[in-house]
Parts: C-alpha cells; structure tokens; sequence
C-alpha cells in the first residue's frame, strides 16, 4: 500500500497537512481563543488590583525589595512583573494544552485515522502538529509581556527598568533583555511541551495529556523545593525556571541560563522522541 501511495502521480509526502491548514484548523479551535483571552486579562487584573490596592509594598516594614514591589515604577517594570507572576505557572497551561490537545484530540473525535488515510505519513503528522503547537505557545509567551508593556506604560509611563538590587537600566538596554527573558522562559516550557506532546500519542483523552503534562511540571517544582536533595535539584527543570532574573540584574549573568536550557532541552528532546518513537508504531483505531 505504501508503495503504491509513494509512486501515484503527484503524490509528495512532505506536501500533506501544510502548516498552514494545521495552523488555521488549530486557530479556530475554542480552547485556543479562550486561553488568548486569560492571557491578555493577566496584565489588566494585576493593573486594576494594582489600583484598588495601592502599588506593591506599600506599608510593609520588610526593607527587602523584589521585582514585585517595582511593578509600578514603569510600564517596563510592570512586564518584567507580569512575566514573574505568570512564567511560574499560568504559562505552563498554554504550553500543555497545545501540546498535549494537538494528537488525543484527532484520536478522541475518531478523526485521526482519516488523516493517516488521506494519505498523511504519520512522522509528517507528527512534525506539523508539533510545529503549530510550538508555534502557538510561542505567541502565548509574547502575549503577556507585550499586553503588560502596552498597558503599563500607559499607566505608569515609559521610565527606565528599575532593578530590585538598585539602580535602573535604560529602555534601549531592558528591552532586548526583556526578548531574552521571554526566550529562556519558552526554552525552559519546552519540558512541559515534551511531556504533553508524548503523552498526546499515548491517550485518546485530551484532558489526561494536559492534566497529566501540568500535573508533572508541579511535581517537579515540588521535588525542588525539597532541600534534602542538595544538588540533585540541578536536573531539575524546575529549579533553573527563574534563572531569567539574572537578565534584570545590572551586570547580565548567564550561567544560570545556560544551564537550565541545556537541561531543559535535552529532556524535551528525549521527550520528543519517544513521541514519534510511540506514534510510530502505534495501532491506531480511532
């Protein structure tokens, strides 16, 4: 059968599923319209909560400062914040449900042998679902800061980055360490995105895909904040998740980055490929 598909006229594999109609089919979908409306309302709750309650730190007699208790200083400072109260959690569930939606759901709506059978090479399938997905996750991780930026400096006006450790950094240096911030938050999901992705060709059941991906990325960040573990916590994904502040710092540090990309990527990865390894053998009935 396979090579009687390869030989028809004007058949080319690399041609099935395009981008684009995975793209458009994924845009359309309810969840991926809902999730781009929680994460536009992030920046305006914290804006409305910052109004009724008073700017962050106010009336504390801890002289500690945190990235919290500058949110207000700028509209620089308030993304910087956003970012910090999101990247935690609220950006993982973007990241699992596109991932871990993408496949279960074909095979839960019995739609995904009718895409194998159009015919759609299942490591085509595969690839093109996986790019969409982190593609859409990727536009999630710009959403919030660029709302918060937009509504923030409306706000608070467009100051120079004020630094919890003190002193400030001018927009024309904070705004590409803003861009790496974002881009070490994305590298660090990609763990997330790994373990959503596999457990997608695992399942016909979307719900346990996410579920399953977030409730994961949460024992992690249990397992690090386990100190008896002393530096096993360094291959944990977890424990480098909030290295990116080292990018707010006056004199930029990369070390804690580099790190916890190269532990995060080399999880996805494996994760990835033990996707494709699964899909590609699997029975599929639905």
């Amino acid at each position: 059968m396979s090579t009687m598909v390869d030989s028809a006229p004007g058949y080319r594999a690399g041609r099935t599923l395009p981008l684009r109609v995975e793209a458009v089919r994924q845009l359309k979908r309810r969840r991926t319209m809902v999730m781009a409306g929680i994460l536009v309302a992030l920046p305006l709750v914290l804006l409305i909560a910052f109004a009724i309650g008073g700017s962050p730190g106010e009336g504390e007699v801890d002289n500690r400062i945190t990235l919290m208790d500058t949110a207000t200083a700028s509209g620089l400072n308030f993304a910087a914040t956003c970012l910090f109260a999101s990247a935690g959690f609220l950006l993982v569930i973007p990241v699992a449900l596109f991932h871990g939606d993408t496949v279960a759901s074909e095979a839960n709506w019995s739609s995904l042998r009718y895409l194998l059978a159009a015919p759609v090479p299942r490591a085509r399938l595969l690839w093109s679902k996986l790019a969409v997905a982190l593609g859409f996750s990727a536009v999630a991780m710009l959403v919030v800061p660029l709302v918060a930026l937009v509504a923030g400096t409306i706000a608070y006006g467009w100051e120079p980055l004020r630094l919890p450790t003190g002193g400030s950094l001018d927009a024309v240096e904070t705004l590409p360490r803003l861009g790496l911030v974002v881009l070490f938050i994305f590298v660090s999901q990609l763990v997330t995105a790994g373990l959503a992705f596999w457990l997608s060709t695992k399942t016909d059941a979307p719900l346990g895909a996410v579920g399953g991906a977030v409730g994961l990325t949460i024992v992690g960040n249990v397992l690090d904040a386990v100190t008896a573990l002393g530096d096993w916590r360094q291959v944990l994904p977890a424990h480098w998740q909030f290295a990116w502040i080292d990018a707010l710092q006056p004199q930029l540090e990369w070390s804690g980055m580099v790190k916890g990309a190269a532990v995060s990527v080399t999880y996805a990865l494996v994760l990835f490929a033990l996707a494709f390894r699964h899909f590609s053998r699997k029975d599929i009935v639905s």
